[in-house]
């Protein structure tokens, strides 16, 4: 069953507190959910962990499918070009940014993360021929300045996995790229379901290299958890663009970096230190004046 097109409306009184939290509610599901990976995969393959979460996603996304505008497994023609780039984006994303949660502390990979919305900016500006004036120039060129306060080049900080975070970040600005290539008829569960596949396959076949080992109970109800967490993150990310003003609901997606560092020091003992703080504040600055600028030339249009 496919969705019906969506139309535009004009959102009525209380939609843009809504859609505020419900983007809220999306990323502490998925702040959650890497917290979860990331204690996991101390003491289970970090391979076989994903594959076992993965075939847990599916299983909800399928469950709440009729919810979502219904699951079809026939991709049309012209979605299979733009669905095989995000499912690239999605497995290729995804591989990085656990292999680089383990290695790092969970607030410096978050806060290296927040430069997405900047990333898919310039992205779009080469790829689709978006026009960029000045002032987003200006906000692109802050945002990156706060990540090099993160990173600081010849810092402890700056190394291997700071690399792997960059990566990816910039597949996920593929994936979210390659998103828009879908008609509206193409339902979010569908899109979702097929992202679950490819990760949960990936991760399959490499798993037979890294080995298994017995998870424990605790373990598997751990992954069970995290599964969830992620359905949650998945069907409200979708949820939150369609409820509300974007420009007034975008800039809360950025309460992920809280999240991460709370849950970074409560649970691993993680606290990131000034600079850190000070390029995280740069770069969710600039996102939230690049979205704030956009909603400017929206109306003005």
């Amino acid at each position: 069953m496919k969705s019906a097109p969506v139309t535009p409306t004009t959102p009525r009184s209380g939609d843009n507190l809504r859609g505020a939290a419900i983007m809220t509610l999306s990323m502490v599901a998925f702040g959650l959910n890497d917290t979860v990976m990331k204690f996991v995969a101390q003491d289970l393959p970090l391979y076989q962990a994903m594959t076992l979460r993965g075939l847990i996603v599916m299983a909800f996304i399928a469950a709440v499918a009729p919810r979502l505008g219904g699951l079809s497994l026939r991709i049309p023609p012209a979605a299979r070009r733009p669905m095989a780039w995000r499912m690239v984006g999605e497995v290729a994303s995804t591989l990085l940014f656990l292999n680089a949660l383990q290695n790092m502390a969970m607030g410096d990979l978050s806060a290296i993360m927040q430069a997405l919305p900047l990333v898919v900016m310039v992205a779009a500006t080469l790829f689709f021929g978006e026009t960029l004036g000045w002032r987003r120039i200006g906000a692109v060129i802050a945002g990156f300045g706060g990540v090099l306060l993160i990173l600081r080049p010849g810092g402890e900080v700056f190394g291997f996995w700071a690399v792997v975070a960059i990566a990816a970040m910039a597949m996920v600005a593929l994936r979210d790229l390659a998103t828009r290539g879908f008609a509206r008829d193409i339902s979010s569960a569908t899109v979702a379901f097929y992202a679950a596949t490819g990760v949960t396959a990936s991760g399959f076949v490499i798993s037979l290299g890294q080995g298994w080992a017995m998870p424990s109970l605790p373990q598997v109800l751990l992954l069970a958890l995290g599964a969830a967490f992620l359905t949650v993150g998945y069907v409200t990310a979708v949820a939150s663009m369609r409820v509300g003003e974007i420009s007034y609901v975008a800039p809360f997606r950025y309460t992920s970096l809280l999240v991460a560092i709370l849950m970074g020091l409560v649970v691993f003992g993680e606290w990131p230190d000034l600079w850190t703080w000070a390029g995280s504040a740069l770069v969710v600055a600039a996102g939230i004046y690049t979205i704030w600028r956009e909603a400017q030339i929206g109306k003005g249009r």
